[in-house]
């Protein structure tokens, strides 16, 4: 797969064997793991002190809503990929603009939602 640089990718998920799942995929179709976190408070953290191309959010962070986090990303510009057990309807209505992936989702999957994301367009554009 060519492409320009690698996107600079955070992965919020609170299991640790999806999120390591989730990063093999996400590196092995060009981006680059600049951040993962597995809680809210983590996450806003990595938010505050970084800029990111592409944001994959799981939403249900052991009982948290991710919103929050997914809130201060939009206000940046930052494409978002939400990732849950439940489907779209796991993710509420005001979110829907955004990528939604169903666990367990496929390399094809993330490839499909990174390019619904606009994310390769804004960093390609960019150069």
């Amino acid at each position: 797969m060519s492409m320009g640089s690698a996107l600079r990718t955070i992965v919020v998920e609170d299991e640790p064997l999806v999120r390591l799942m989730t990063e093999e995929i996400l590196a092995s179709v060009g981006c680059e793991i600049a951040a993962a976190a597995s809680t809210l408070d983590e996450a806003l953290g990595h938010i505050a002190a970084a800029e990111f191309d592409l944001a994959v959010l799981d939403i249900n962070l052991a009982g948290t809503e991710v919103y929050p986090a997914a809130e201060r990303l939009r206000g940046k510009g930052t494409p978002i990929i939400f990732v849950t057990g439940y489907g779209r309807r796991g993710v509420r209505d005001v979110w829907h603009e955004f990528p939604i992936l169903q666990k367990p989702f496929s390399l094809r999957d993330i490839e499909q939602a990174i390019a619904a994301s606009g994310a390769r367009r804004r960093i390609d554009g960019a150069q």
